[in-house]
C-alpha cells in the first residue's frame, strides 16, 4: 500500500444555475473524499460563475480499503436565514491518477472543466478542477534521524 497526499486546485465555476431570486448567489464547495471533507470559502455575490483558486489537500492510500476512488465536490449556496441551497455536484474519479502516482513518485491532472449535474442527473453548469498526487517517502529524512553531526563528540 502506498501512501501519498492528492492535492486538489479548486479554480472556478461557470454557468451555475442561480438558486436566489432576489440577489445574486454566495456559492462555496464542500469537497469529499472517502471520510474526509474540506469547505471552500464563500464567495460573496459570486452568483453563476465564482472563483475560489484555493487548495486542499487529502492523506490517500492507495490501493485502500474498498474501491471508491472519488473526489465528489458538491456545490452550495449560502443562505442566511434558511438552510443552505444545494447547487449541484461534480464527481471526479482518481483512481488512475493515484495508480500512476503510486508508481512514478507523482502525477498530475492539470486543471480542466467537469460538468456540474443537479439531483435529478440534469446538466447545471462545468466547475474547473485540478489535481496532483504525491506519492509520501519514507517517514523519516536523513536530518530527521540523527547522526554523527548531532553527537556531542
Amino acid at each position: 500500500m502506498t501512501i501519498g497526499f492528492m492535492e486538489v486546485l479548486l479554480v472556478k465555476a461557470k454557468g451555475l444555475q442561480e438558486t436566489d431570486i432576489f440577489a445574486r448567489m454566495d456559492p462555496y464547495v464542500l469537497l469529499q473524499y472517502k471520510r474526509q471533507e474540506h469547505k471552500s470559502s464563500v464567495v460573496h455575490e459570486g452568483g453563476s460563475s465564482p472563483v475560489w483558486n484555493e487548495k486542499f489537500v487529502f492523506r490517500v492510500e492507495y490501493p485502500g480499503s474498498g474501491d471508491q476512488y472519488k473526489l465528489n465536490l458538491k456545490i452550495m449556496d449560502k443562505d442566511v436565514f434558511s438552510s443552505d441551497d444545494f447547487v449541484g455536484q461534480a464527481v471526479i474519479y482518481v483512481k488512475d491518477l493515484l495508480a500512476e502516482g503510486a508508481e512514478n513518485g507523482s502525477a498530475e491532472l492539470r486543471p480542466r472543466k467537469y460538468s456540474v449535474v443537479r439531483a435529478d442527473n440534469s446538466y447545471c453548469g462545468e466547475l474547473e478542477v485540478g489535481i496532483t498526487y504525491t506519492r509520501k517517502e519514507n517517514e523519516y529524512t536523513d536530518d530527521d534521524i540523527g547522526g554523527w553531526r548531532d553527537s556531542e563528540y
